[in-house]
C-alpha cells in the first residue's frame, strides 16, 4: 500500500512538471493563448524584411504594442508590404513615425520597431508607414565585407 502511495504522488509531480514546462515555454516564447481582440491595422511596405514572419511583434520604446499579421508581395512596387494590428490603447502614432525592422539578440527574431515622430496628426486604422528601414541582413554585411577584402 505504501509504495503505492509513492508511486501516485511521484506520478502527480511528474504532471504537475510537464504543466509547468509547457507554460514556461509557452511564456518564454511570446505565445499568448488568449490574443488581444480589437486594435487597427497599419501598413509599411520595406524592400528587405529579412526572417521577419507573422505574429512577430511590434514594439515601440521596447513596449510591445502590436503584432504582425501578415505579409504579402506588392506586385507592382516588388516590395513586401507588412499588415500590422497595433492594440486599440495605442492610438498616439504619428503620421510622420518610422517603422524598422529590428533584431532581439545577434541571432535572435525579428520584429518591428516604431520609431515615433512629432507630428500632432496620428495614424487610423488602414493607414501607411512611409518611412521605413529594411532588415539588416548578415549574408550581406558578409559578403561585402569580404568583396571589399578581395578588391583590396
Amino acid at each position: 500500500m505504501r509504495t503505492r502511495t509513492v508511486e501516485i504522488s511521484v506520478g502527480l509531480f511528474m504532471i504537475v512538471g510537464f504543466a509547468a514546462f509547457i507554460l514556461l515555454a509557452l511564456n518564454v516564447s511570446g505565445l499568448n493563448l488568449t490574443p488581444k481582440t480589437g486594435g487597427y491595422k497599419l501598413y509599411a511596405q520595406f524592400e528587405n524584411i529579412g526572417g521577419l514572419t507573422p505574429r512577430a511583434k511590434v514594439s515601440m520604446s521596447g513596449v510591445q504594442i502590436g503584432e504582425v499579421r501578415s505579409i504579402s508581395l506588392d506586385p507592382q512596387m516588388l516590395v513586401a508590404e507588412v499588415e500590422m494590428n497595433i492594440f486599440a490603447d495605442v492610438d498616439f502614432i504619428s503620421t510622420d513615425s518610422s517603422a524598422m525592422i529590428l533584431t532581439s539578440g545577434l541571432l535572435g527574431q525579428q520584429y518591428i520597431g516604431i520609431i515615433p515622430g512629432g507630428d500632432m496628426d496620428v495614424l487610423g486604422d488602414g493607414d501607411f508607414i512611409f518611412d521605413t528601414q529594411s532588415a539588416l541582413v548578415l549574408e550581406d554585411l558578409v559578403g561585402k565585407f569580404l568583396m571589399n577584402q578581395v578588391g583590396d
